[in-house]
């Protein structure tokens, strides 16, 4: 007697979501590395290294949720739509208060806010919705 194994494909959204979320990631240890001072800012032609304790915390802590996103996304599991919409509006708002405060410009952010603003436009599409059960 043969045992039959259903297979379940990963819809092709949720690839992409987990590859943005594994981008959005790598981009949030860049930044927690220049707050610590390992990397540098960059202001076109210059550069310079700060050192700050929260910055590095708050990036830190974002490289994590996502590093974690990106298993969930993985296994299509249907709240880990509602969480990277949830974290990439947070980190929009983040990157937004780390401008308005002065701590760094907008070419140190510019990147993370085109992938949020990308990952949270796709996430809202339709068939983005459909895949993840959502209605």
């Amino acid at each position: 007697m043969t045992q039959q194994t259903t297979t379940q494909k990963r819809p092709f959204v949720a690839t992409i979501l987990a590859i943005g979320a594994g981008i959005a990631g790598v981009l949030a240890v860049v930044h927690a590395l220049q707050a610590l001072g390992i990397l540098p800012y960059f202001l076109g032609p210059i550069t310079y290294r700060n050192f700050n304790l929260w910055y590095a915390f708050t990036w830190g802590l974002m490289a994590y949720v996502y590093f974690w996103l990106v298993q969930m996304l993985w296994r299509v599991e249907r709240s880990a739509w509602m969480f990277l919409v949830v974290i990439s509006l947070f980190e929009l708002v983040l990157n937004t208060t780390y401008l308005v405060v002065g701590q760094v410009t907008w070419s140190d952010v510019s990147v993370s806010f085109i992938i949020n603003g990308l990952i949270l436009i796709y996430c809202m599409l339709p068939g983005t919705k459909r895949a993840f059960g959502v209605e």
